[in-house]
């Protein structure tokens, strides 16, 4: 392959994709899910379905953690050393693939799921915390099924670089759904709860061995070459 009708290509920095760059060997370990829910309240029906998420997946053999966002104060409200900021930052970098759920509240997801995805810069030193990284998304609602979470949540984590599955959960009046233990009862909501599940396991396990292969871009090896290349040929003064 040549590049030469290709002027404006930096020939250092392009890689042609090929199969045998995918690593072969998966992970030993059990696949990495932290769960993020998007209300506080006593009984939280999107902790709930956080929890039964939790439960899915670890019969499917994944680890799991929750977050409590309870405590978590308000971006720029406090130092990035607050202890909550850390545990959440700690968990992101940890996980290798995320369930966030939100109530629906306005036609919107709540402030205080968006809380904690922006207390998540796009970088920290060197490291991405969610780049490359499998999410799947869900929502509950107190009334009639809607989609208006789910889909900013979407675009939230496509801005966050993440790999976000086709499938989603919506879960329409949620106070009906739900045991007095918590547990949820066997319903449409509920198989779909599952298939969401279910396909975040398998795209992670496909995923998570390559993301930084798949997630390495030209534009920024070309930046990264022509800066070393500025280094390594400046004139000595």
């Amino acid at each position: 392959m040549t590049t030469d009708t290709l002027p404006n290509i930096n020939n250092d920095a392009f890689d042609i994709p090929t199969i045998d760059k995918f690593k072969t060997s998966p992970e030993a370990h059990k696949p990495r899910i932290l769960l993020l829910y998007g209300s506080i309240r006593k009984r939280s029906y999107s902790r709930l379905v956080v929890e039964e998420s939790a439960r899915l997946l670890t019969a499917y053999g994944a680890e799991t953690r929750i977050f409590n966002p309870e405590g978590l104060p308000q971006p720029d409200a406090d130092e990035e050393s607050h202890p909550k900021v850390q545990e959440l930052r700690e968990l992101m970098i940890w996980s290798e693939g995320q369930v966030w759920c939100s109530p629906e509240r306005h036609g919107s997801m709540t402030s205080i799921l968006k809380s904690q995805i922006d207390w998540m810069p796009l970088s920290i030193g060197a490291v991405r915390p969610t780049q490359g990284k499998v999410l799947a998304v869900m929502q509950v609602s107190g009334g009639s099924q809607s989609f208006n979470a789910v889909n900013q949540m979407r675009v939230l984590g496509r801005w966050m670089r993440m790999f976000t599955i086709p499938n989603q959960s919506s879960v329409a009046k949620a106070f009906l759904e739900f045991e007095e233990d918590g547990k949820m009862k066997q319903s449409a909501y509920y198989n779909r709860i599952v298939d969401v599940v279910e396909e975040l396991m398998k795209f992670t396990l496909l995923l998570r061995d390559n993301k930084d292969y798949l997630v390495d871009r030209y534009s920024e090896r070309v930046e990264s070459a022509e800066q070393l290349s500025k280094r390594v040929n400046q004139k000595s003064i």
